[in-house]
């Protein structure tokens, strides 16, 4: 099974292009929100059901090959997606409901696909489709109250735990409680959220889930030793969960130890190289020291592992953007990231802003510059002060179009492309401990401001997408 959480965030202040001043930089936390994440089994009649994980459905023994009925359908389809060939795996799995409607792991199957395709409008219909006919099916209950999460339909979120919690024998649900839990959290109801982990503990003393989410808790409240504490006694319990060295990363960034949060965001990828929320927070971390050549590798990852993220597209497009000056075509590579981040969140204010400055780097976006540019503008959080250099851009935009001029070297946007290019994260955090320290460090750059700045409140991060063969062993991060 794998664990995922909303995360308490980090926003520092970064200038980043002259369209705005500010840029928000999530750091996300990892805890206990479990969904299934690898397709379910065929469903045929056994009285011997192999045992799963918690999050899986439970599945029989394939049924004897039939080359031309649903079985084997059902099986191409989950080669096809065990092969990164979703289109090929959804056709097959809708073949399979259209013939056997009856088969709930099939539709099941198709909102994990949707989910992975970025669909999650889809996402969601399938998982309620199963729901509707079996109410208590745990792998879509768990990854339709993600969904919510995901949204921030927390409220929604809560509804549906509490009413799958509220059935008959399942009052105890460890991954339920522990979803509530979140929910809980995220909607800032911390008492119950306190309450719902210590529930769990109550039952199952050693849930290291459990003191993941009760650890967030108390760091949404601000109190980061005792967050540290209870993630101490998580990583007792599971030593090997890069989840737990996450939310350390973050604890430590809020008690502002920057060297002891690189590190355990470096161990927590170390653990699992398919971790995203960790390559997120180097990502974000090499961001704020304009190391944005490491960044652009860390968040590349990010997307990589989870491209329904808009946060990863929006940060990966920041990443790029910063490079755009050494690079024009940076700029445009940017200007298409943010463009992904728009495909999620129409209308989102740094994106627009972001791909109007990024294409306007170089000729071939001057075009699509002018439209974004015109946008942003129109924005009501643009500053008058940023309306004013939106004007001079897109008149000298124009000017250029209309003689045919090729475009300016911008030496302003070098010197900012340029800087922290020769510099890693790893050298500028270890230079500014030295400084701390006292200890000469040589020819250690300024750190950027955003790396002090305060972390904003708990936002949620999407989980990582689907990937894992049916059978496979799924890691919890």
């Amino acid at each position: 099974m794998r664990t995922h959480s909303k995360a308490p965030a980090g926003k520092t202040a970064m200038t980043l292009t002259r369209s705005f001043t500010t840029a928000a930089l999530v750091f996300t936390t990892a805890c206990a929100t479990t969904s299934q994440v690898k397709p379910a089994a065929a469903e045929a009649p056994s009285p011997r059901p192999v045992p799963v994980a918690t999050s899986e459905v439970p599945s029989a023994p394939p049924a004897p090959h039939d080359d031309s009925g649903p079985q084997a359908l059902f099986l191409s389809a989950l080669e096809a997606f065990d092969a990164g060939d979703y289109d090929r795996a959804r056709k097959g799995f809708e073949q399979v409901v259209e013939s056997s409607p009856q088969s709930l792991n099939a539709q099941f199957n198709l909102g994990l696909i949707a989910e992975r395709q970025g669909r999650l409008a889809d996402a969601q219909a399938a998982y309620e489709k199963v729901l509707g006919r079996e109410p208590g099916h745990q792998p879509s209950l768990l990854n339709l109250g993600r969904l919510y999460r995901v949204q921030e339909k927390f409220a929604e979120a809560i509804r549906l735990y509490e009413g799958a919690l509220a059935a008959p024998g399942h009052a105890h649900d460890v991954a339920l409680l522990n979803n509530l839990t979140v929910a809980y959290r995220l909607a800032g109801q911390f008492e119950q959220a306190e309450a719902t982990a210590r529930r769990v503990l109550a039952r199952s003393k050693d849930n290291p889930e459990a003191y993941k989410n009760l650890a967030l808790v108390y760091y949404d409240q601000g109190q980061y030793r005792l967050a540290e504490l209870v993630s101490a006694n998580a990583r007792k319990l599971a030593e090997n969960d890069p989840g737990v060295y996450n939310n350390l990363g973050m604890i430590y960034l809020k008690l502002n130890e920057r060297p002891r949060a690189l590190a355990q965001f470096q161990k927590a990828v170390s653990l699992n190289d398919q971790f995203a929320p960790g390559y997120l927070n180097i990502g974000a971390m090499s961001l704020a020291y304009r190391d944005y050549a490491g960044a652009e590798r860390a968040f590349a990852r990010a997307v990589e592992l989870d491209p329904t993220s808009y946060e990863s597209h929006l940060y990966y497009a920041f990443a790029l953007d910063g490079q755009k000056g050494s690079d024009a075509k940076r700029g445009l590579a940017a200007g298409e990231a943010f463009e992904k981040v728009l495909a999620m969140r129409p209308e989102h204010p740094e994106a627009v802003c972001g791909a109007g400055w990024a294409y306007a780097a170089d000729r071939a976006g001057w075009q699509k510059a002018l439209g974004y540019l015109d946008r942003c503008k129109a924005l009501q959080a643009t500053t008058p002060q940023d309306r004013q250099m939106i004007d001079t851009k897109v008149q000298g935009i124009q000017a250029m179009l209309k003689s045919g001029q090729p475009q300016p070297a911008a030496a302003e946007a070098k010197k900012e492309g340029a800087q922290g290019k020769d510099s890693s994260l790893l050298d500028k955090v270890s230079d500014e401990a030295a400084r701390e320290e006292g200890t000469p460090a040589e020819e250690a750059p300024p750190a950027d401001e955003a790396a002090s700045a305060e972390p904003a409140p708990a936002q949620e991060a999407p989980a990582a997408p689907p990937g894992n063969p049916a059978g496979a062993p799924s890691p919890a991060p």
